[in-house]
């Protein structure tokens, strides 16, 4: 009996979710809430000629019951989180493999989400791995006079190594999403916030742990692309740069190799750093065991040294740009699609030789924002959304094109991811900025104001692309 994916997901991912499972001969079943009535993942699988439904209604996309009650009653045997929601949350992937009428996780298994999902372990793992990390602690302090301490030699070691305004990051070591964060400049103003970040750990937390490390600035964030099987088996899709975000923390324009000469004069041996993280992230992923698709992510200063900052355990929004320089085959591979292959138990069926690099490409995330009001999002119906075809771009979407569509208000405006790609960086900035002028989105909110979208901000920023 082949296995039938229940999709825990919406937007885009759920419908590039669909499209593999249909690819591999995959039965599927989606979810959505009222809010997302109007969207393609539905809409496409609303067919009333056939006798099959694949679309089924959920109060919440967090809701874990009701997920695995359409699970249950539609006889599917995996589920796929996509990105997002349930997707880093090992005691959901564990629920979900353990129960009664167990599924198959989608994603590596739930002990390694739990260890690769916690930063503090992640880091103690890689610093005993030799793996370079920001410096700083790799696990709480709870001692005042040992954290200043602590604080006092990051500070000096800054200024020695001649670092211009040198700072530490003082940390809630149980926070997250950017809450309970404090800079500090000089040690005499270290005491009064370390006090102030231990008590509103303790406030919001439950626990005052408090971490500390060096702020870095002037950088760029590169993400290693793995893919492992259950058999022991790796390989790399090379580096993508995403150094270009929003205000919070959110990636706007990714592109494929992570450095790029045409863009920059680095004063370091760019090649070699990438080889360097690649190295580095299959040996944590080979210390780990880790089982499917994964990005490990780092941050480069200007001076070429690498500390990694995290690891994903799931698909990322912008896979794909690493897999447009990526060669298999011949044939750009879809990596959506090799996740649930494996993750039903494939083995991989090729090396690290199979694979060739070339070209660039560039990623674009559109979205109905302001981005010069602090990318304020936008809220209200489109009444147009049109884009080029071209064989050097894809475009991946929810946004229907024959009729309005109301953006809804309970999720991010995010409406659609164009790619494109070329032989050199040079060609694809040149093909996204055509694409930019092409596409057509119009449409108004309650007051009648016009839609409001990010792409003059994407075309301005693309020459900041893989520069320092």
């Amino acid at each position: 009996m082949k296995d039938k994916v229940l999709i825990a997901n919406r937007g885009e991912i759920a419908l590039r979710i669909m499209r593999a499972c249909q690819d591999l001969g995959l039965d599927y079943v989606v979810i959505y809430t009222a809010a997302d009535e109007g969207s393609e993942h539905v809409r496409r699988n609303l067919d009333s000629k056939s006798n099959r439904r694949r679309a089924w209604r959920v109060a919440s996309y967090t809701e874990p019951n009701d997920i695995l009650a359409v699970a249950d009653h539609t006889k599917c045997t995996a589920i796929h989180p996509g990105y997002g929601f349930f997707s880093e949350d090992f005691r959901f992937a564990r629920r979900v493999t353990v129960r009664d009428q167990p599924l198959t996780f989608i994603g590596p298994k739930w002990e390694v989400i739990k260890d690769l999902g916690d930063k503090i372990n992640t880091k103690r793992v890689a610093n005993q791995l030799g793996i370079p990390t920001i410096p700083g602690t790799d696990g709480p302090i709870y001692n005042e006079i040992d954290a200043e301490e602590i604080a006092r030699r990051l500070l000096e070691d800054q200024a020695e190594r001649d670092i211009q305004q040198p700072s530490i990051l003082v940390k809630a070591a149980a926070g997250g999403g950017g809450m309970g964060i404090e800079e500090v400049h000089e040690i005499e103003h270290f005491r009064r916030v370390y006090r102030q970040v231990q008590n509103y750990a303790k406030r919001q937390f439950g626990d005052s742990g408090v971490l500390i490390e060096q702020c870095l600035r002037d950088y760029n964030h590169l993400e290693v692309q793995l893919l492992c099987s259950r058999h022991g088996e790796r390989v790399h899709f090379g580096t993508r740069n995403c150094t270009i975000q929003s205000t919070g923390r959110q990636k706007r324009l990714e592109a494929a190799p992570g450095f790029d000469s045409s863009c920059f004069p680095y004063e370091f041996d760019a090649p070699a750093i990438q080889d360097r993280i690649v190295e580095y992230s299959l040996k944590l992923a080979s210390h780990v065991r880790y089982d499917n698709v994964g990005t490990w992510e780092w941050i480069v200063s200007r001076n070429g040294q690498p500390y990694l900052l995290e690891v994903n355990t799931r698909i990322q929004v912008e896979n794909d740009v690493s897999a447009r320089i990526s060669h298999l085959d011949g044939k750009h591979p879809n990596l959506i699609r090799e996740q649930i292959r494996l993750a039903l138990g494939d083995k991989l069926g090729y090396s690290q030789s199979d694979i060739e690099f070339r070209g660039a490409s560039i990623e674009l995330r559109i979205v109905a924002e302001d981005a010069q009001r602090g990318f304020a999002p936008w809220i209200g119906t489109i009444s147009q959304f049109s884009y080029p075809e071209h064989e050097w771009s894809v475009v991946y979407s929810h946004v229907p094109t024959d009729r309005p569509y109301a953006i809804p208000s309970d999720y991010d405006p995010n409406l659609a991811l164009a790619l494109v790609w070329g032989d050199s960086m040079a060609e694809a900035k040149a093909r996204a900025r055509r694409f930019i002028g092409e596409m057509v989105i119009e449409g108004s909110n309650a007051a009648g104001a016009p839609i409001v979208t990010n792409l003059q901000y994407l075309a301005d920023n693309m020459d900041r692309l893989l520069t320092f």
